[in-house]
C-alpha cells in the first residue's frame, strides 16, 4: 500500500520536474526508470533557464517540502554538481500569506485566550510569508514592538507525507545502487527530517536562538532579538522587533554613518567565533537574516537552520586549512587520513596531488579575491574520486561561508574578510593547535580513558553476578564459570588498552 501511494505521487512529482525539464537528479538517481523515462517524453526541452535554475522552479511550485529540500540540497555539492547547487541557493522561500483569520486561530489556541489578551495591537497583514510560517508585527501589553511568527496550518501533515516519500526513494537507491551508498541517502532524508522538524517547532528556534545570544552576551558587535517566552509556543514564536538596514545596502550603511569596512570585519570575527569558538553557527545568513542597527552592532533573524561543529571536527578543519594555506599539501593530506575521511587503501601520493591541482589556481588570483568557501567546497568535491564519507556539517558550513563571502563583497570588495579576521586565527591556532594545547587535549582524552574504567567494572561486576546464577555446568554440559571470567576480563583488559591508545 505505502509503494503504491507513494508510486502515484512520484508520477505527479515527475509531471512538475518534466514541465520544467529538470528529471535530472531522478535519472541520475536511476529512480523508477519507467515512469522517468516516460515523463522525459512529454518533458519541455525548450524551458528557460539553467538546469538549477530549472529545478528551482519545479521545487517551488512542488510546495514547502520541495522548497525546503532544494535549500538543504544547495548546501550538499557532494549530491549536485556545483553549478545546480550554486542556482539552488537562490531559490526563493516565498508563498502566498495564508488568511489572517487561520493565523489568529493559531495564535489563540497555542496561548491560550483571546489575541487582544496578548497584544495590544498586530497587523494582519503579515510582513513576509514563507514555506513553514509567516510574521506578524504587533504591540504587546508592557508597550513592546515584536514579531510574531506563526506556523503555517496543515504544514506538519504535508511535511509527513513528503518525508515518506523521500525515505521511499533513498531505501531504493540504497538498495539499487551500491555505488552511491557511501553518499548515505537514507541519512541524507534523516538529516533532512530532523532538520525540518525542529524547524517546524519554534521552542527549538527561540533555544537556538537563546544560546547564540548567551554565546555573544558581551559582544557590542553582534546580538539576536530578545526572545517573548511567555508568548512562545510550538506553533507561535515572539521576538523582540528589529530596526536595522539589510547588512548587504552599502551605501545605506555608509549614509548611516556606518563603516563597511568595520561592519565586514565584525561580521567576519562573529562568524569566526561561531565556528571555531563555540561550534555554534546560523547557517541561513543571507542578507535578508541580518540587519545593521544605529550603533553599528549586527543583529541577526531566523534561527530556523543553525549548523553545529564538533572540537574534533574543529580541529580538523583548523589543520587542513593551515597546512593548506601554506601550500603544504602532503601535510593537508596527511590530515584527512588521520581524521579517517579518505579510506587508508587510497594513495595518499595523489591525494596530495589532488588537493595542489585544487588550491595552486585559487592562490594564483589577487588576494582580495581568494574564495576560502570555494576553496573548501572544491576540496570537498573531491569524494567521489577517493571515497571519502560525506561530512553534513562541514559542507553546511562551507555553503555558509560562501554566502557570507557574498555579503562581505557587497559590503567591501576591495577586501578579503578572512584576512580580516587573521590576529583571531592566530591566536586561537595557538590556543588550540599549538604544542601546548595538543598535550591537554591529550591528558583530556586520557582523563576521559579513565572516567570510563569504573562504568566498564561494573559492567564486568554484573556480568559475574550473572555468573552465578548459571547452573552447574556438570550436570549440563555447559562451561565451567570461570570461563566465563576470564573472557570477561579478557575484553576490559582489550577495552583498556584500546580506550587508553
Amino acid at each position: 500500500m505505502r509503494s503504491i501511494r507513494n508510486i502515484w505521487r512520484l508520477i505527479r512529482i515527475c509531471r512538475i520536474l518534466a514541465r520544467h525539464n529538470a528529471l535530472f537528479p531522478l535519472e541520475r538517481a536511476g529512480v523508477a526508470a519507467p515512469i522517468v523515462w516516460f515523463a522525459r517524453l512529454i518533458s519541455r526541452r525548450r524551458a528557460p533557464g539553467r538546469p538549477g535554475q530549472r529545478l528551482a522552479r519545479a521545487l517551488q511550485q512542488l510546495g514547502p517540502s520541495f522548497i525546503k529540500l532544494g535549500q538543504m540540497l544547495s548546501t550538499r555539492p557532494d549530491l549536485m554538481e556545483e553549478p545546480v547547487a550554486a542556482d539552488l541557493t537562490e531559490l526563493q522561500d516565498h508563498l502566498p500569506a495564508f488568511d489572517w483569520q487561520d493565523a489568529k486561530k493559531i495564535i489563540e489556541s497555542e496561548l491560550g485566550g483571546p489575541v487582544e489578551q496578548f497584544f495590544v495591537s498586530i497587523d494582519e497583514k503579515p510582513i513576509a510569508a514563507a514555506s513553514i510560517a509567516q510574521v506578524h508585527f504587533a504591540v504587546t501589553p508592557e508597550g513592546r514592538e515584536v514579531a510574531v511568527k506563526v506556523l503555517r496550518p496543515n504544514v506538519e501533515a504535508a511535511f509527513k507525507r513528503d518525508l515518506d516519500l523521500l525515505y521511499w526513494i533513498a531505501e531504493f537507491i540504497h538498495r539499487a545502487r551500491p555505488d552511491l551508498r557511501r553518499l548515505r541517502p537514507i541519512d541524507v532524508v534523516k538529516t533532512f527530517a530532523d532538520s525540518v522538524e525542529m524547524e517546524m517547532d519554534f521552542r527549538m528556534e527561540a533555544a537556538a536562538a537563546s544560546e547564540l545570544g548567551e554565546n555573544f552576551k558581551d559582544d557590542t558587535t553582534f546580538r539576536v532579538p530578545d526572545i517573548d517566552w511567555d508568548r512562545t509556543t510550538r506553533r507561535v514564536l515572539t521576538l523582540e522587533r528589529i530596526y536595522g538596514i539589510p547588512v548587504d545596502e552599502r551605501e545605506k550603511i555608509i549614509e548611516a554613518g556606518h563603516d563597511p569596512t568595520q561592519i565586514l570585519a565584525n561580521a567576519a570575527a562573529v562568524f569566526f567565533n561561531q565556528v571555531f569558538r563555540d561550534g555554534f553557527f546560523h547557517a541561513d545568513q543571507h542578507p535578508g537574516n541580518a540587519f545593521v542597527d544605529k550603533d553599528g552592532a549586527i543583529v541577526a533573524i531566523d534561527f530556523g537552520i543553525m549548523g553545529r561543529v564538533d572540537r574534533p571536527h574543529r580541529h580538523f578543519l583548523a589543520d587542513m586549512l593551515i597546512a593548506v594555506l601554506q601550500r603544504d599539501y602532503e601535510a593537508a593530506a596527511e590530515v584527512h587520513f588521520r581524521a579517517g575521511f579518505v579510506p587508508p587503501d587510497k594513495s595518499k601520493e595523489l591525494f596530495t596531488q589532488a588537493l595542489r591541482s585544487i588550491a595552486e589556481p585559487i592562490f594564483d588570483k589577487p588576494l582580495n579575491e581568494i574564495s576560502i568557501a570555494r576553496l573548501l567546497g572544491q576540496l570537498f568535491q573531491v569524494t567521489e574520486t577517493f571515497e571519502m564519507e560525506t561530512q553534513p556539517q562541514l559542507l553546511l558550513l562551507q555553503k555558509t561561508m560562501l554566502v557570507t563571502e557574498g555579503v562581505g563583497r557587497k559590503l567591501n570588495p576591495e577586501e578579503n574578510m578572512w584576512l580580516l579576521t587573521r590576529p583571531l586565527i592566530e591566536g586561537w591556532i595557538r590556543r588550540n593547535r599549538g604544542p601546548g594545547a595538543r598535550v591537554a587535549n591529550a591528558a583530556r582524552e586520557i582523563f576521559h580513558t579513565i572516567e570510563r574504567v569504573p562504568r566498564v567494572l561494573e559492567k564486568l561486576d554484573h556480568a559475574l553476578d550473572r555468573i552465578n546464577d548459571l547452573p552447574d555446568p556438570r550436570r549440563n554440559g555447559g562451561l565451567n564459570p570461570k570461563w566465563y571470567f576470564l573472557g570477561a576480563v579478557g575484553l576490559l583488559a582489550i577495552a583498556i588498552v584500546v580506550a587508553a591508545a
